[in-house]
């Protein structure tokens, strides 16, 4: 009887430590059956385009004072997976930015990752929102709208009601990053494909 007891309990023992070990062996979350189709098209169009830079410049606010003001604007599109995109971000010599997008069990989700020279974290970073229409418009599989989540207005308070958008123009081959805060303008950049 305590054989088949000792028996039974390293049996049970060592089913749990093979369930908990393949736990992490699970298949990834099929997000695109999570997503709308929409923010599925979205992010396999940005996907698409893995590899690519685009360059241009601000071309709102027009006030020759803004930290961006004249300088040369590169996006390249670094990373991607079935999950996460990774996007390097940078202001004239500044590559202290990458953007991010990801797919999440709350839809698609962009966030802006800012790191200090030494490649620690700044203390403002982590900021951004989910996917979701703006002003009577729909999100589209070129154009995202993502309002600051819960995280951004507790980092940076002012910012609570930003909604930054990113549109794709297959046509014109341009990518347009456009922050508004209070439902006004408060900034706007347009870069081209770089061939």
């Amino acid at each position: 009887m305590k054989n088949t007891l000792k028996l039974l309990t390293s049996f049970v023992l060592a089913t749990l430590i093979t369930a908990c070990a393949c736990s992490s062996c699970a298949p990834a979350p099929n997000f695109d059956e999570i997503l709308s189709p929409q923010e599925s098209e979205f992010f396999s169009l940005i996907q698409s385009m893995c590899g690519k830079t685009f360059v241009g410049e601000s071309v709102y606010p027009e006030d020759p004072g803004h930290d961006f003001a004249g300088k040369k604007l590169v996006a390249t599109i670094d990373y991607c997976d079935n999950q996460h995109i990774a996007i390097p971000f940078t202001v004239g010599e500044d590559e202290s930015r990458t953007w991010h997008l990801n797919k999440t069990y709350q839809g698609l989700l962009f966030k802006h990752e800012h790191r200090l020279k030494d490649g620690s974290p700044d203390p403002v970073t982590n900021y951004g929102g989910y996917s979701a229409s703006y002003k009577g418009e729909a999100v589209t599989a070129t154009k995202h709208f993502f309002h600051a989540d819960d995280f951004t207005a507790e980092l940076i308070p002012d910012a609570k009601t930003n909604v930054w958008m990113l549109e794709v123009d297959p046509e014109n081959q341009e990518l347009t990053y456009y922050l508004e805060r209070h439902g006004k303008p408060r900034y706007k950049a347009v870069l081209q494909l770089k061939e």
